[in-house]
């Protein structure tokens, strides 16, 4: 799990995840956690959008009403929460304070899935995506 403050540049937000080869970042400031920057984010609010990733804040793009979880919250109802609400990651407040990300591929490690039932999660996962956008493709 990692951090990035919300008034950090795109560009040097996007350095970290390469460099630690992850998906996304939980945003924060002085206060607590103010939202997260996924990959999706960056694709459709900078790169699509034609954002200067050297000039836009964090902040700008990032995902600001998420969804939480706690650290005492089945595994199940953490599932069904990301499911809910068409998430991929979760992440997890204990007193106001981050204490840890939940994402779909760990919740596939932690039922020890094979490779198609992950496939199969990640799939589900993106089908109210797939459902929406076939009305934009001409096929």
């Amino acid at each position: 799990m990692s951090t990035v403050d919300k008034n950090m540049m795109v560009q040097l937000a996007v350095g970290t995840m390469n460099k630690k080869r992850i998906g996304c970042l939980v945003t924060i400031d002085e206060e607590g956690v103010k939202g997260i920057l996924t990959e999706r984010d960056l694709l459709i609010r900078v790169l699509e959008a034609g954002k200067d990733p050297k000039t836009t804040m964090v902040s700008d793009v990032m995902t600001q009403s998420i969804v939480f979880g706690n650290p005492t919250m089945p595994l199940a109802e953490a599932t069904r929460l990301m499911f809910q609400n068409g998430i991929k990651k979760l992440p997890i407040l204990e007193n106001n304070r981050l204490v840890g990300l939940v994402t779909l591929t760990d919740i596939a490690r932690a039922t020890s899935c094979d490779k198609r039932t992950i496939e199969l999660i990640e799939a589900l996962s993106n089908m109210h995506k797939i459902s929406s956008s076939q009305e934009d493709i001409n096929i």
